[in-house]
């Protein structure tokens, strides 16, 4: 399901907040700790019940399983690919413009929120031998339990995000980046295809794309082509998967922050509808990029694809307004057309595991009704 004839439908990234029983089960296994893996996997198994339920609820029409199961929205994939190896005392590069421009800022930021506030300490993974998958066990643990939850309630469709090949980590194993892309891009194919054999939307979450394109170390060409390796890497790894069936989110990657070293969307949009998906998601709720609604103008959407702009905003404890929400909605329908636009967030709410997510969950479910009552107005004026 990625648009609807008749009226704009709700969905949304997908993480959100993992119940304290996971994330106390999750703690003591990342950490090592003595823990019955059986009690885990049931604590997941009713944390994904619970948390389609809420979607349910409040008027989400295309649920996931907030990524229940993962401790982070790329890190969990050293369960899932052979080849990696994580350094505990080394950290990611991320961000770099923005923390050299307001390092004062940052260097308090990841402290108490993103990097620092995780139940699993985040750290880089580099591949140091061929990439195989390995997380088949992980991978149908998930999918049997957002089936199971859905049983539940009636909703529009269900998808399960999983990470872009430009996420997992570092390469120091193969001879270049294009090789070490298609050898990851192969490797999760596994898991894209599973996901979609299931029943399911695939979502592919890559905000390496925007980061790629504002790195200070790379020059204008090195950007292009770093975008259009990881752009042609995805293509590979769906070649057997419909278009109808995928999903892609790209973001800017930062929650909470000053956030002028982000790429033009203009820019972005270049790369992003060079992949083969149903559906766009991106952000357009924040106050860096709202205004960039223009650049459809200009842009023509392809055929039978559809734009799912954030509306409500991972990066703010503010519920926006009903009517506002229409109004982000309308202007993209205006441009696109009514039925090739979806109402979303900007981002995941709890991309890492958290005990204390930077939006509230009382105003993450504030945010939500706020969008389907939001797009309950829009459907009102364009159809």
């Amino acid at each position: 399901m990625q648009g609807n004839k008749d009226r704009i439908l709700t969905t949304h990234v997908g993480s959100l907040p993992r119940t304290v029983e996971v994330l106390d089960a999750m703690k003591a296994k990342m950490s090592g700790e003595n823990y019955s893996d059986d009690a885990y996997q049931a604590e997941i198994a009713k944390g994904v019940k619970e948390i389609v339920k809420r979607q349910a609820d409040l008027g989400i029409d295309v649920v996931t399983d907030g990524e229940m199961s993962k401790p982070g929205f790329f890190t969990y994939i050293e369960e899932r690919l052979d080849g990696f190896q994580g350094r505990p005392d080394e950290k990611y590069n991320l961000f770099s413009a923005e923390i050299a421009a307001f390092p004062e800022y940052y260097e308090d930021y990841f402290a108490r929120a993103m990097l620092g506030g995780t139940v699993v300490p985040m750290y880089p993974s580099y591949c140091v031998g061929p990439v195989t998958y390995k997380g088949e066990a992980a991978l149908h643990r998930d999918i049997d339990n957002l089936k199971a939850a859905l049983k539940d309630v009636d909703v529009e469709g269900a998808f399960i995000p999983a990470v872009a090949p430009a996420g997992v980590g570092y390469n120091e194993y193969y001879k270049t980046e294009e090789e070490f892309a298609e050898a990851v891009a192969e490797a999760l194919r596994t898991e894209y295809e599973a996901i979609v054999d299931a029943g399911f939307l695939l979502q592919i979450d890559d905000p390496f794309l925007c980061d790629i394109l504002v790195d200070p170390a790379l020059d204008d060409a090195a950007k292009d082509r770093k975008a259009h390796t990881y752009v042609e890497a995805i293509n590979h790894s769906i070649r057997n998967i419909p278009e109808e069936k995928i999903r892609f989110h790209t973001c800017y990657g930062i929650n909470e922050g000053p956030r002028i070293h982000e790429a033009p969307m203009g820019d972005v949009a270049q790369y992003m509808l060079n992949v083969k998906a149903g559906a766009y998601s991106f952000e357009a709720a924040n106050a860096r990029h709202e205004h960039e609604y223009h650049i459809w103008e200009d842009i023509k959407l392809p055929e039978g694809r559809a734009l799912i702009p954030g509306v409500i905003t991972h990066a703010s404890n503010i519920v926006e307004h009903p009517e506002l929400i229409a109004e982000r909605l309308v202007r993209f329908a205006k441009l696109v057309g009514r039925e090739n636009v979806l109402a979303g967030g900007d981002c995941g709410f709890s991309s890492q595991a958290c005990y204390h997510t930077e939006v509230h969950p009382k105003v993450i479910w504030a945010k939500f009704e706020a969008m389907a009552e939001g797009a309950r107005l829009a459907t009102k004026q364009l159809w």
